[in-house]
């Protein structure tokens, strides 16, 4: 698996020059205007009202969810602490494929957030649990919901690189998820179980999941596990608001 990798405001002030008309002692009318000097104006900040790393790793599944046996693999826990990194966009046309049975597959999308959290909960016997949630300015999660089927249409298989086996991928729409969400199912005829990655979206953040636990290729554990972080983020973004 991988770890995916994850602004001052500016001001400017403009001032008016004061301009004096001076009267002169033969002059028969005379004017004096004073125009004020004006305030610095504050540029607005992009990320306001936006939850920051360290909110959303709250809004995480604590470790009391997670059934017997699972235990966090701290290697596979970052957030972006209170800070914010700057949004990025590149190109999703050519995704490595490889990368939706990885943490932080998300990111295939090709937009990056401005803040983000997420861990991974593991069991030898059991299977693995990846939990993530990221935050987009302006229209942004709605960007990388459309971007989901776009990556499986290019990829509809891959080549696992341990077992050197095809895996097929398949998605669709999701139903009861937040705003809108999207389930990507990756099965192979090699693998004692597949593997299910659902996102959902909640306003400008997107909370997504890897689950290969159960022997439905994880399809009832991640969607119990994204319903879990949709409600927690949705009761952490109402608690910011009226703060």
């Amino acid at each position: 698996m991988r770890l995916s990798s994850r602004t001052f405001a500016a001001f400017a002030a403009a001032a008016l020059p004061l301009v004096l008309a001076a009267c002169s002692s033969g002059s028969t009318s005379s004017s004096a205007g004073t125009s004020p000097s004006a305030k610095p104006a504050k540029s607005k900040d992009p990320n306001a009202g936006l939850l920051t790393g360290t909110q959303l790793k709250a809004a995480l599944a604590p470790a009391s969810y997670f059934p017997s046996g699972f235990a966090a693999d701290a290697s596979l826990s970052r957030d972006t602490g209170d800070t914010y990194q700057a949004p990025a966009t590149k190109s999703a046309a050519k995704p490595r494929c490889a990368d939706l049975d990885a943490t932080s597959w998300i990111s295939l999308t090709g937009v990056e957030g401005v803040s983000f959290a997420q861990n991974s909960y593991i069991s030898k016997a059991s299977g693995e649990l990846d939990q993530e949630i990221d935050v987009y300015r302006g229209t942004a999660s709605t960007e990388v919901m459309k971007g989901l089927a776009k990556v499986v249409a290019a990829c509809p298989s891959y080549t696992d690189t341990d077992t050197h086996s095809k895996v097929t991928v398949t998605g669709a729409s999701a139903a009861g998820l937040g705003d809108d969400a999207y389930a990507i199912t990756l099965s192979d005829s090699t693998w004692d179980n597949g593997t299910t990655l659902i996102a959902a979206r909640v306003g400008t953040a997107v909370v997504s999941v890897l689950s290969t636990d159960g022997s439905d290729n994880g399809a009832a554990s991640a969607r119990k596990l994204t319903e879990q972080v949709v409600a927690s983020l949705k009761a952490k973004s109402d608690t910011a608001k009226q703060g």
